[in-house]
């Protein structure tokens, strides 16, 4: 989430060029900005709009 933090922070674009074009609530976008988190289709959508990719950072060991 930082990495997405704060690639919306150096975009140069507002918040609100990015709900115009990705459709993202504002709320949201301002929940993020705050240090939040935000659901996984979201992230994809923001990842996707602002050229980042998302990756796995690991797997859990299941018991």
């Amino acid at each position: 989430m930082e990495t997405i933090r704060q690639a919306i922070e150096n975009c140069g674009k507002s918040r609100y060029r990015i709900y115009k074009d990705t459709g993202i609530d504002q709320a949201v976008l301002c929940k993020i900005a705050a240090g939040g988190t935000c659901s996984m289709e979201t992230a994809d959508e923001l990842c996707k709009y602002l050229g980042l990719k998302l990756k796995p950072c690991g797997k859990k060991e299941r018991q």
